[in-house]
């Protein structure tokens, strides 16, 4: 299981990289490896508010589908319109290719796990 160091984690298993008061998010590789094989991927709407920590979208596999909760609040300014036609980048590439969007954040940004905190959270 893949758990970069560069990157902070929330506890329903979104990765966070924020870069200049831009958070680009995805899942984890826990969460693409727990769901299975990604058929279809929710991307938000450009320009749409998120608020931290509630559910913004969502991601459906051959098992189940599941939330994505916003690890921060703010404007989504970008989206990854790949995973129209390539769910499975998420299976495939979760930290790169499969990001899902980028959120310009507002206001402060919650407290996010470093790589080791969510490493023991997952028990890897």
């Amino acid at each position: 299981m893949l758990i970069p160091n560069d990157l902070s984690y929330t506890a329903q298993h979104e990765w966070v990289k924020i870069t200049d008061g831009v958070a680009r998010i995805g899942i984890t590789d826990y969460a693409q490896d727990a769901l299975g094989d990604v058929v279809f991927v929710g991307v938000p709407s450009l320009g749409s508010s998120v608020v931290a920590e509630q559910s913004f979208t969502e991601v459906e596999s051959t098992k189940s589908v599941s939330d994505i909760y916003a690890p921060v609040s703010g404007t989504v300014t970008a989206v990854n319109d790949a995973l129209a036609t390539q769910p499975e980048l998420l299976n495939k590439d979760p930290y790169g290719a499969g990001w899902i969007c980028e959120i310009t954040i507002a206001g402060v940004a919650p407290v996010l796990l470093d790589a080791a905190a969510y490493a023991q959270l997952v028990g890897a």
